[in-house]
């Protein structure tokens, strides 16, 4: 595994190994192999949990960290991403982690870079966010010890969620049933390819799940005319403790990527209950697991700038 772009473009077998090393890094069982390396954290929308798990993470392994302000950088002048990225391989930078609105991006600057640094996604546009579905999957592994035949439910705006698609591609590889529920507005086109099951009503959508991922309307996203009001949403779509407890199966766990809008999509006595908690031990997943990505990406990585 030379980048981490997307899920797709990686084998079950390196999602493992992954998995296998964040429990390690966890459990105070690894030491870091990548001491003294540089990583440039190149955030273009705003984030709080991937860019401060990626730095937390980061730090732990021992590396230098560089949190890049394109608002403040030589982008600003009219540089391109492609010879920023350039000058920071040979200023010493092993591995960029990319943020940014426009999907593809990342793929499209990797194939004009012409140096070996190492790219990681940290979430473009709406194509995929891979670091999230890996924590995810790391914390469903955690609390119900397989997804196979599991009903994983996602709830929410799936048609602009890349955490969405990137947690429907790696969990179908290891057996999940994926159920989506979002009002025809807000789903995927032509989500049959996805090999998911599709509801309209929340009941049906969460009847027996495994578990229950929820997802903020990512009105950034989209125009917003004809899209109804956030009380509508609410009314329809939004998960509270008595829904969950009285259609989620006995050990339903809930998930959030974040950040949460209370009372909307998730209430407030949810999140701050028991069952709320299971979010914040996502986020306290992420570090590990991207402390696994990039001692595995960068393990024996030598920058000869």
């Amino acid at each position: 595994m030379n980048h981490l772009i997307d899920i797709k473009s990686i084998s079950k077998e390196e999602i493992i190994n992954i998995i296998n090393l964040a429990k390690e890094f966890k459990n105070g069982k690894k030491e870091s192999d990548v001491k003294a390396k540089t990583l440039a954290l190149m955030f273009y929308e705003n984030s709080t949990r991937t860019r401060c798990s990626f730095e937390i993470a980061g730090q732990k392994l021992g590396m230098n960290i560089i949190n890049f302000d394109a608002n403040h950088s030589s982008l600003s002048k009219g540089e391109s991403l492609k010879d920023t990225i350039e000058n920071l391989y040979f200023l010493g930078v092993n591995a960029v982690v990319i943020r940014h609105s426009l999907s593809g991006i990342i793929n499209n600057v990797m194939s004009q870079v012409k140096y070996p640094i190492k790219f990681i996604n940290g979430g473009d546009g709406t194509h995929a966010h891979p670091t999230q579905a890996l924590l995810d999957y790391y914390t469903m592994l955690e609390k119900i010890g397989s997804v196979e035949n599991k009903k994983i439910t996602i709830i929410g705006d799936v048609s602009h969620s890349r955490v969405a698609k990137s947690n429907i591609n790696l969990l179908t590889k290891f057996g999940a049933k994926i159920h989506l529920c979002a009002p025809t507005y807000l789903q995927f086109e032509n989500f049959e390819a996805f090999n998911v099951t599709y509801h309209n009503d929340v009941k049906s959508a969460i009847t027996d799940a495994n578990v229950v991922m929820v997802l903020r309307v990512q009105n950034e996203r989209h125009d917003k005319e004809g899209y109804p009001d956030s009380s509508e949403y609410k009314r329809l779509y939004e998960i509270d403790s008595k829904l969950l407890k009285e259609y989620g199966a006995k050990d339903v766990i809930l998930m959030h990527p974040g950040p949460a809008n209370r009372n909307i999509e998730v209430s407030s006595e949810l999140l701050d209950n028991n069952v709320g908690k299971t979010i914040l031990e996502q986020a306290q997943n992420g570090v590990y697991v991207r402390m696994a990505v990039l001692n595995t990406l960068l393990k024996g990585d030598s920058n000869a700038s």
